[in-house]
């Protein structure tokens, strides 16, 4: 009796303490709250570096497909571009994108300015994560950075360096941040619950669509088809600094997609899970293809295999199981290799195939939403189609796709139209085959080396012999 008469007064205690205990719990030690946002703001800006060091990534894959003769203005047009982003960024864009507003754009906290010191009020678009403003802009700025840069990957070894620094105003400021504010800032497409965790649509589809519309007012590359229309190689002159391009996004992109958290929880882990495994499929996906068409692996093709299946799984990255990126991955390089091979032959001249890549592989990422994300981790929006969802998900992310890429295009297009009307947006034909180095920056990317320079070019696309067919009339 004695020891059931102590249970009882045990029991009784516990329950008592138990409101107590749970409240305590909540609540946390004093510090808890602290060493959460410490923790928080280090993996956001930990995450913000690996974006921004994407940047050297588009450097050395953009240089590894030029030729030896176009390779100093690739990286001066990098630091440029990435450098007018920042600033443009910070003083319009950030608030068009994230800021308090309406539909369609925000209309507050222009130059980072929170008046009164009522941040989520000014930036509800960002309100959900506690970290501090500054650390919310530097891994927003380093996303607007890498939209930026996938423009310029079609219209590489042609374009005045100006047509770079003017558009990069417009996109930072404007075109960008608007698709950003529907899509993730409160606009119209969140309220309907468009899923793109990490930016296939937002980052990615936007630089695509620009990137085209550019392309197809520019013309292609002198030598880049025959006399019969056929397409030409025109071989890069570095596979190895490309690959080394690819290998460093590929890195890169685990600040893209696990820091899209903007906190430091165990998600990061199941989100670079799904990051790896999409980028490993997507790589066997380009092989496959490339094998099947050519009897050969093409290294550059296999490279972008792995960096359509990285933009295609951006969007899910955080909805899907493992299995689905498998599959997201392996489609998205399938999709990229028959996309470069049309585009080619329709005469549209993509260098680097980042219409293919970021283009076709952020829709078909976007989509991959709408068919495969689970129950359990709908965050935003519904389940997919594949998981009982139905088709409401799957026609969210289309009209998404067609909205967001349809407004970039267009507004891209009318900026390289005004462009091509007063500045001109090609250099001549003449400093096309000296190459841009000397003409545009006038200095060679190699120094020391510029007898090598006309050596990198075959006969018939730069400085050799052979009559290559030209699309240069009213380009200048």
């Amino acid at each position: 009796m004695r020891r059931a008469g102590l249970v009882i007064v045990a029991t009784l205690v516990l329950v008592a303490l138990a409101p107590a205990e749970a409240l305590a719990q909540e609540e946390g030690p004093p510090g808890t709250r602290e060493l959460s946002l410490a923790l928080d703001t280090v993996w956001v800006l930990a995450a913000a570096v690996l974006v921004l060091f994407m940047q050297a990534g588009f450097a050395m894959l953009e240089v590894g497909f030029s030729r030896m003769k176009n390779v100093g203005s690739v990286v001066a047009k990098i630091l440029a571009n990435l450098a007018i982003a920042v600033v443009l960024f910070w003083a319009f864009g950030f608030a068009i994108a994230f800021g308090t507003g309406n539909a369609l754009f925000g209309t507050q906290g222009w130059f980072l300015a929170v008046p009164g010191g009522a941040v989520d009020e000014v930036y509800a678009g960002l309100a959900w994560t506690q970290v501090p403003l500054s650390a919310k802009f530097l891994f927003q700025v380093a996303f607007c950075a890498v939209s930026l840069a996938i423009v310029w990957g079609t219209m590489l070894e042609r374009t005045k360096f100006a047509v770079y620094l003017v558009f990069a105003v417009v996109f930072a400021g404007v075109i960008y941040p608007v698709v950003g504010h529907w899509i993730w800032g409160g606009g119209w497409l969140t309220e309907l619950g468009m899923q793109d965790f990490a930016g296939s649509t937002v980052v990615h589809l936007s630089g695509a669509m620009a990137a085209l519309a550019g392309t197809l007012l520019l013309g292609p590359r002198l030598g880049k088809y025959d006399d019969e229309g056929r397409p030409v190689t025109i071989p890069g002159h570095n596979m190895p600094l490309a690959v080394l391009g690819v290998l460093i996004l590929w890195i890169g992109w685990y600040g893209f997609n696990p820091g899209s958290t903007m906190a430091a929880t165990p998600q990061i882990a199941d989100i670079a899970l799904t990051t790896t495994l999409a980028a490993a499929s997507g790589v066997l996906g380009a092989m496959t293809m490339s094998y099947l068409y050519r009897r050969h692996v093409d290294v550059g093709m296999a490279g972008n295999g792995a960096i359509a299946a990285l933009v295609a799984i951006t969007a899910p990255c955080a909805f899907v199981a493992p299995w689905a990126s498998v599959v997201i991955g392996f489609v998205a390089g399938v999709i990229m290799y028959l996309t470069l091979v049309f585009v080619d032959r329709i005469g549209v001249d993509d260098p680097l195939g980042a219409i293919a890549a970021h283009g076709m592989g952020g829709i078909w990422g976007t989509l991959s939403a709408g068919l495969f994300t689970t129950p359990d981790l709908a965050a935003v929006g519904r389940p997919g189609l594949f998981y009982g969802g139905g088709l409401y998900q799957l026609g969210v992310q289309a009209l998404g796709i067609l909205a967001a890429g349809g407004f970039v295009f267009l507004a891209s297009l009318a900026v390289f139209a005004v462009l091509k009307a007063t500045i001109g947006l090609r250099v001549k034909p003449e400093q096309e085959l000296n190459g841009l180095d000397v003409s545009e920056h006038g200095v060679y990317g190699y120094a020391g080396f510029p007898e090598h320079l006309i050596a990198t070019d075959h006969p018939i696309n730069g400085n050799g012999g052979g009559t290559p067919r030209t699309s240069v009339e009213g380009a200048a």
